[in-house]
């Protein structure tokens, strides 16, 4: 409809005042992730958010990282943000950055505010420093080094550049206002010593720039128009300002918070998920238990399925936790069309149709997704011998129970009406084999004399079929008692997190490739392992079940 009205969100908002207004006449975001670990899904909705303004307004998006702390940067966690970033579709084009590229210039910035008189050498220790600034109800006291000369401010801070002092011994501190009612503009430190070896910069510098001083600058050099930032920045908003205001930049950059992403009974902490890797209950940062980007990815998750999630999270001022049978059901959405169902048995007890020819084996048709037809069909093997899953037979099952048990004729998924005749059974009554006979007539799964049967199971020809590692995952945590011990802090482990079984599979599905995904018949979605699948034989993930306790809200 030509006069249909466009919902925009609130920073959709603000941009379009902006722009009518003439503050900015483009708009220029960016993401400037820490090189300190992996990104996760909330990691997702930021990059999602700042593209996809880029993308809408016409405008530039960079990619920047704000490596201004050595101490847990590492040129890994750089690649892995490209990567993610990649994956997720947002191309910064030519416009990757590094806050070390500007090391220079934020210490000739410092070198300005100590010009103008508006930042001082300190040598109280950080405890002091904190002891001076103050609470929450009480002003702070001004450091006695506050009021130093400009010109021994410029030596100090020189000799600080040159190595001459030890990690803490004296730091760079704004002055502001140690009486503010915001505690970040109580004369906060803007550099400190820290005789580390940075990943990009090596040995040259041993000072290094704080994070509230380095970002808006960056921001402003860049010229970043709209600098979206999430809610726990907002008490920094007027530090931000002072910067970009003292330095005197032309076109300041505008600072806008949104809520976080916070799903529920996940990890995303990267203090949690390094002790998880270091003490290996996890396999890694991209283990596909964890939420991380690159473990979604591993797990079998797609980009189309997070930027969903993204969009019906929204955006907006508010904190608040999202379920996550959300982000499943995002997957299962997205996947449900886009990928072949074939067959796979977990759990397999061998199925012998007592009257089929032995040794004869044929090859019947099937589709590879009954609800998109684009996807065609393929040829099954079928003989006497299958394997079934063991939930599908009992031997003495309740009233309900639809699938096969002796005397019961069910359908073989695409092949033909089988009748259960007996089974043979272990000492311990563990069923190990079950005899049926089949109907020739039936071929296709339907019956010409209009016969109908309660139950399908699904099946694979024991001669050819494969045998495939699958791993069942649950949660990292225990839900039951929620992600962090009250107690002590720390995390509720689930000690059932990952379940490995050996399942007999369709032949075509050991063809599978790394990252290529499937739906295994009555069972879930399932996706070839990009670490561990070899050729001819891969491992699969299984990404999510079939099942799904989660409803989309109704408009």
């Amino acid at each position: 409809m030509e006069n249909e009205t466009v919902s925009k969100n609130f920073i959709e908002n603000i941009i379009d005042k902006d722009l009518a207004e003439g503050v900015y006449d483009t708009v220029h975001t960016r993401f400037p992730p820490e090189p300190n670990g992996y990104l996760h899904i909330g990691h997702a909705k930021s990059i999602l958010l700042n593209y996809g303004l880029a993308q809408e307004y016409n405008g530039k998006f960079n990619m920047r990282f704000d490596d201004t702390n050595p101490t847990k940067e590492k040129s890994e966690f750089v690649e892995s943000i490209k990567a993610d970033i990649k994956w997720l579709g947002a191309d910064w084009e030519d416009r990757l950055f590094f806050a070390s590229d500007y090391f220079g210039q934020m210490y000739e910035a410092a070198v300005k505010l100590i010009q103008k008189g508006k930042a001082y050498v300190c040598d109280l220790t950080a405890d002091q420093i904190r002891e001076y600034r103050g609470t929450l109800t009480e002003p702070g006291k001004e450091s006695p080094y506050r009021n130093r000369s400009v010109e021994e401010n410029l030596q100090l801070f020189e000799e600080m550049k040159e190595g001459k002092y030890a990690d803490g011994e004296k730091v760079l501190r704004a002055k502001i206002d140690m009486a503010s009612p915001n505690m970040n503009m109580r004369d906060p430190v803007i550099y400190r010593v820290a005789h580390m070896t940075h990943h990009r910069t090596g040995d040259t510098w041993c000072i290094y720039p704080m994070y509230d001083f380095a970002h808006p600058i960056e921001d402003a050099i860049e010229g970043i128009t709209h600098s979206i930032c999430t809610l726990e920045f907002e008490d920094h908003r007027p530090l931000y300002d002072w910067v970009v205001k003292e330095l005197e930049y032309p076109q300041p950059p505008k600072q806008i918070e949104f809520a976080k992403l916070y799903l529920t009974n996940v990890v995303t902490g990267k203090r949690y998920i390094k002790k998880l890797v270091e003490e290996g209950i996890v396999d890694g940062w991209d283990d596909p238990r964890l939420v991380s980007i690159a473990a979604l990815r591993r797990r079998g998750f797609t980009p189309e399925s997070i930027k969903m999630f993204v969009e019906l999270c929204g955006v907006s001022k508010a904190n608040s936790s999202v379920d996550y049978a959300m982000l499943e059901y995002c997957i299962r959405e997205d996947l449900k069309l886009k990928r072949p169902r074939l067959m796979a048995v977990l759990d397999p007890i061998k199925l012998v149709i007592d009257n089929y020819p032995e040794g004869e084996v044929e090859y019947l048709e099937a589709p590879n997704n009954m609800e998109n037809e684009k996807l065609g069909t393929r040829k099954i093997p079928f003989g006497r011998e299958l394997y079934i899953e063991r939930e599908d037979f009992m031997v003495d099952p309740p009233k309900k129970y639809k699938r096969m048990f002796p005397g019961t004729e069910v359908r073989l998924m695409n092949a033909y009406f089988v009748t259960c005749t007996g089974y043979e059974a272990d000492e311990d009554g563990t069923v190990r084999v079950v005899h049926c006979t089949y109907d020739p007539a039936t071929k296709g799964g339907n019956a010409p004399d209009g016969r109908k049967v309660k139950g399908t199971i699904h099946w694979v020809e024991a001669s050819q079929a494969g045998k495939a590692e699958v791993r069942l995952y649950e949660n990292i945590v225990d839900e039951e008692k929620g992600v962090y011990n009250k107690e002590d802090g720390s995390l509720n482990v689930n000690p059932n997190s990952l379940t490995k079984v050996t399942a007999y599979v369709e032949p075509a599905l050991m063809e599978a490739k790394g990252y290529d995904s499937f739906q295994f018949v009555r069972t879930g979605f399932f996706c070839a392992d990009i670490h561990d699948s070899k050729e001819g034989a891969p491992v699969f993930n299984r990404i999510v079940s079939l099942k799904s306790s989660f409803k989309l809200p109704k408009a």
